[in-house]
Formats: C-alpha cells, structure tokens, sequence
C-alpha cells in the first residue's frame, strides 16, 4: 500500500487502523471459538455472529461440500437468520456460492442487486448491499463463506474486508481439515469396536459351543433360556470343564453384551485384597492407596460380573457379598458414601455348597440367592463322544496361537477316547498343546499323544473304551498302513492275535509291521 496524506490506499489513517484493530480483535474471538468444539454446525454459527457483532458483516453463511454428491450443503448461517437452511444445496458452478467453489477465488460484488448470478435462495438479502464470497480451501472438503457488509463501503474498505474474509475462511479450512479427521478416526473407532462386538460374539455365541453329547443339552438350553434375563447364575461342575465359557456365552448373548464382562477369581484373594478388588477403595484407605480404585462391581455397572470359585470366600466376606447382591449397594474401602451398581452376576464353583452350608462354612442365605438358576457342566468322562469335536477344535485353537496349520490323527482321537481325563476339557488341551510342540510335521499321531503324558492318565475298562470310541473301515483306501494297523489294535483290544485276523495277516506279519511301523503297544 501506498501512504498518501494521512490516508491508506484512500482510507483515513485513523479510520485504517481502528478497522485493522477490529479485525485482530474478531480473529482472536473467531480463533478461540474455533477452538472449543468440533462441533462445526454450532462452532461455524458462532463464527458467523462474532462477524456479525466485531465487524458489521452480516448475514453470515457457511457452506461445504457434500461429499456423497458433491454439492455445496449450507450447514451455518448466522443465528439471526430464522430459516430451515438444510435444505439448501448449490452445485458447482450454480448461482456466485457454487462459482466461488468452482474457481476456487474470492468473488467481491459491489451492489448484489447488479448480479444476475446470486440466486438469493435463501431470501433474506438487501439487494443494495456489497457481497463477499471466499472459498474455503480444504481440497475435496472445501466450501465457501459468504458475508454482507452492513452499509456500502468504500471499495478499498470492501477489499481490506475481502482479504480479512479470506484469513477467516483459511481458519474454517482448518477447523474443517481437523473435524474430518476426527470424525474419520472415530468412525474407524466405531467399526473396529462394531467388528470386535462381532467377533467376540461369534467366539462366545451359542454356534461356537462344542459338543453335541446329550449330557450337554440341558446345558445349551439353559443358557439360552436364562441369557435374555438379568437373573443370577450358579454355574457348577468340576476343574477345567469350562465353566467360564459358560459365563461367557450368557453375557455375550444378553441385553447386556454392549456392557463390560468383568471377571475375579475369589479364591486367588484373601479378604482384605478381594474386598478392595471387589468395591473398590478410597485414597489413603490403606497403606499403598495412593489413589481412589474403582472396584470390579463398579467396573461391570451395565454388563456381567463373573465370580469364579465363589464358594471359597470366607465367611465374613460372605455377609458383605449378600449385601450387594441384595440391594445392589456397596461402600467402596475406607469411604463412607453409599454407591449403586447395576451388575448382573455369574458366579461358579466346584464345591458341594449344600455340603458346606450343612457344614456351617457357607451361608445359607447367600447359598439361596446365588442359586437362583444353577447350570451343571457335565464332566468329559461323562460325555466321551464329544472328544472328536472338542480335539479338532483344539488342535486349531492351538496352530492359530503357534501360527502354524495342526491336524490330530483318527487314531489320535480314539487314543483321547481311552481315558477318563480327570482334569476335563483343560487337562485335554494341555495334553494337545504338549504333543503339537513335540510335532515337528504338524501332525498330532497317538505316538506323541503317549510321549505328551497321556500314558499317566487313568484308563478307563478297554470293553467300555472300545464301545465308545468310533469303528473304523479297516477298508478305507484313505487310511495308510500305519492307520490300517492300529485301528486294529484298537478294535482288538491290542490284543495282536486278534488284529491280525481282522487284518488277514499272520501273528509274525502283524508283529513285524508293529515294529517297522514304530508302533508303541499298549498293554493291559
């Protein structure tokens, strides 16, 4: 700019420097507006108002690009404005807004009456007023800001306006650029979270529970029956028979699936610790709280909270659980306020509780009020046709954690059948995931079952094991001569007389493929 006589490129000097003082003042205002919410409809409405207010700039709009099709959507206009602006929509190129989007450069109009360009849709403006209109430079998320000048200015004055425009607009862009990647990452957020909810449903819905033994269909059942309800579950059944895949499956197919499943282990904890894991604690409560804690009830408020080995609480803690099953209240350690939760609880156990109520070890009352809906998990020796299909799930559990495809034998499988498993179903996968490491093939045969420790195991009567496990065609073309062999063995009893028959080999010949074969014999 030229300085001439006191003015400014034809403003008094005065009247330059109490607009550029308004100016720093509005974008200071705009700045920190920008700067308190991502909220663009009411952040960009509050913008408009504050040019209103600083700057005399009135009839303020705001519009972006639609990204579905492309048209500018007016989505702020100046509170003073009373009109259902939603529907306003230019295209590009249409009316002064969609061609100040389509070249990408401010449009100054002196008088808006003059031009036969401004559409005027929203019907508000003062054909008699200069009109600003300056792109919002965001690439594919761009848009336009439009604006009014209160009373006709000077031209000089309508371009230091125009340029003050521009920074406002370069402002928006920004708050734009930052809203977009907000709303991106969040909605990124939103499906991961969406695809994990599915997939942990699916791991733990009803369709992913093993077996089809008859002693396990009054389990299924029940689970889905008492799943669509917020009633107290009592899971019983021995170590290791998955009482806790039990749980899961209620909660992950309840109304409270979208809630935390929290889950404790009481008899890892003695009282003093279970108390505070449990309720939680003040600061200062106690040595080492060094901050307030909220405990596992508070955690699970909304969802499940799942209590294994409940019945080896003691009995003093006892009395402080029934409360908060009762009454859904509790005071976290060493604080005084009474807090609410709403928990649905599924506790488990492999104790005899009426044994231990009769004994006085467990209360009565807390007996009755966790027993509301008892599930028993039947044993593995008590549902022996389920080992295949458990095995085979197994064995993939297994090569997904070791990163690497795992397949057990047939004859692997009718070796698993032989026994009774007094460890159930986790003494099962810890025998499977011994013989995978051994495995340097991948494949999981009866040799290595045996090396796995199996051998240590009680065995079950052979008449019973062998009625139990599945016959097979010693006929099958797809079993190799190793299969053939033992399947023979087994279907024999191992006594190898016998199997030679059923093979039309003679006693010698059997023997001698037994150790060619390196076939280990089972003795009874």
């Amino acid at each position: 700019m030229t300085r001439t006589h006191g003015t400014v490129a034809g403003i008094p000097e005065g009247d330059h420097l109490n607009l550029v003082e308004a100016h720093l003042s509005a974008l200071y205002e705009v700045g920190s507006v920008l700067s308190r919410s991502l909220n663009l409809s009411e952040t960009l409405r509050e913008v408009l108002g504050v040019l209103n207010d600083r700057n005399r700039l009135s009839y303020g709009m705001v519009s972006l690009v639609d990204q579905e099709t492309g048209e500018l959507l007016v989505i702020a206009l100046h509170n003073e404005v009373p009109l259902p602006f939603k529907a306003v929509r230019y295209r590009r190129g249409e009316g002064v807004i969609g061609r100040v989007l389509e070249r990408n450069e401010t449009c100054i109009l002196s008088r808006v009456g003059d031009e036969p360009r401004f559409l005027d849709r929203l019907g508000v403006y003062n054909p008699e007023l200069p009109f600003i209109g300056v792109p919002i430079r965001e690439g594919e998320e761009g848009g336009a800001v439009g604006v009014f000048t209160a009373q006709p200015p000077t031209e000089e004055r309508l371009d230091t306006r125009a340029r003050f425009m521009e920074i406002v607009a370069n402002l928006i862009g920004q708050a734009v650029r930052l809203a977009g990647r907000v709303e991106d990452e969040q909605r990124a957020l939103r499906e991961e979270r969406d695809k994990l909810r599915r997939e942990v449903k699916g791991a733990h819905g009803f369709e992913s529970m093993v077996g089809h033994a008859s002693a396990m269909r009054p389990v299924f059942e029940a689970v889905r029956q008492v799943a669509k309800w917020n009633t107290t579950v009592l899971v019983r059944g021995e170590s290791g028979t998955g009482k806790e895949l039990i749980a899961n499956a209620i909660h992950y197919n309840s109304p409270r699936a979208r809630g935390a499943f929290v889950k404790l282990n009481c008899a890892a904890l003695p009282d003093n610790l279970l108390e505070s894991e449990l309720f939680g604690h003040e600061k200062g409560a106690f040595t080492g709280a060094l901050a307030q804690r909220k405990g596992r009830f508070e955690q699970a408020d909304g969802g499940t909270l799942f209590l294994d080995e409940i019945g080896d609480i003691s009995a003093a803690f006892q009395a402080k659980l029934l409360r908060v099953l009762q009454e859904g209240e509790f005071e976290r350690v060493g604080g005084a306020r009474t807090l609410k939760t709403d928990v649905r609880v599924v506790a488990a156990t492999n104790r005899d509780l009426e044994a231990a109520v009769r004994a006085g070890e467990f209360r009565e009352d807390l007996y009755y009020r966790l027993n509301v809906m008892p599930i028993q998990v039947p044993a593995l020796r008590e549902r022996t046709e389920d080992i295949p299909d458990l095995a085979h799930f197994l064995v993939g559990k297994i090569g997904r954690r070791q990163g690497r495809g795992l397949s057990v034998t047939d004859g692997a499988v009718r070796l698993l059948m032989r026994y009774r498993w007094p460890g159930n179903v986790r003494e099962l996968e810890n025998c499977l995931e011994r013989a995978a490491v051994m495995s340097e093939t991948g494949t999981i045969d009866r040799d290595l079952i045996h090396i796995a420790g199996l051998d240590d195991l009680l065995p079950e009567p052979v008449s019973a094991a062998v009625s139990q496990a599945p016959k097979v065609d010693l006929n099958d073309p797809e079993l190799d001569e190793r299969e053939r062999v033992i399947a023979a063995l087994e279907e024999a009893g191992w006594v190898q007389a016998k199997a030679a028959r059923l093979l039309n080999m003679t006693p010698r010949q059997i023997a001698y493929r037994i150790q060619i074969l390196n076939i280990r014999v089972r003795q009874f």
